[in-house]
């Protein structure tokens, strides 16, 4: 007999895992999973939020530029789209003050709302997970 047929006449003794060995395992993994996932998808809502709350402070320093160069923040009508196109009637506009030309959306994919306030300032609103006004959590407005 060779030796290559020796070998392959060998019992093995390694008899592997048992199938209970096995479910044990990927009951732990199920427990892990269960207690980790929550807090992933908390963070995930958290980091949306400060994203929005960051694109609108970006946006409001790119009204600031907009005012510098044409001495008033657009106008409700003109929205933030003022900050991409010249609607030909502002002098001075000297844009886009946006680097692509395209007015960003929000985390959750809906429009940012522009108004100017009572006392002239521009306010952004971003409607938050739901796109309805009010809400808590994810779902809460972010107005600034």
């Amino acid at each position: 007999m060779t030796t290559i047929a020796r070998r392959q006449c060998k019992p093995r003794r390694d008899p592997g895992f048992s199938l209970i060995e096995l479910l044990v395992v990927l009951g732990i993994l199920g427990l892990l999973a269960g207690f980790v996932a929550p807090k992933v998808v908390g963070y995930l809502g958290k980091a949306k939020g400060q994203t929005a709350t960051t694109q609108i402070d970006s946006l409001r320093s790119t009204l600031d530029l907009y005012l510098l160069d044409t001495g008033r923040y657009p106008t409700a009508k003109a929205g933030l789209s003022a900050l991409v196109a010249n609607d030909g009637r502002t002098p001075g506009w000297n844009g886009p003050y946006l680097g692509d030309g395209t007015v960003p959306v929000d985390p959750w994919g809906n429009a940012y709302l522009y108004a100017l306030s009572d006392t002239g300032l521009p306010q952004i609103t971003s409607l938050g997970a739901d796109g309805v006004t009010g809400g808590t959590g994810d779902a809460a407005d972010i107005i600034r």
